[in-house]
């Protein structure tokens, strides 16, 4: 069993040996694909990918319940009870970001 995984290991670790080799040896496709890959990781997410900010901002608010920043109530609402339906404490959601959620629903709601 041990000598299974031990030839298991080598195997994944040769094949991503020469995986590397083949793509610096192929040239233009190999910076091709690699420039390729680094734009397709720079691309911008529906979602918000940052961290918070000290004092919540109706700008981070909006973006957090993902409505624009001039949307109704009714909207703010709605887009509330669909992420806390998600991220709900009892459910297994982070209570941290529950808080955040509700704090983000006070400041769209001044």
């Amino acid at each position: 069993m041990t000598g299974t995984l031990i030839v298991l290991g080598l195997g994944v670790a040769g094949g991503a040996m020469a995986l590397k080799a083949l793509s610096r040896s192929a040239g233009p496709l190999g910076k091709h694909v690699e420039q390729t890959l680094k734009t397709i990781s720079s691309l911008d997410y529906k979602y918000y990918r940052g961290g918070f900010e000290q004092k919540m901002s109706k700008r981070e608010a909006s973006l957090i319940l993902g409505v624009s920043q001039s949307t109704n109530k009714k909207r703010v609402g709605e887009a509330h009870r669909r992420i806390m339906l998600l991220n709900h404490p009892d459910k297994g959601g982070s209570p941290f970001l529950a808080a955040k959620i509700n704090q983000a629903k006070d400041m769209m709601d001044k």
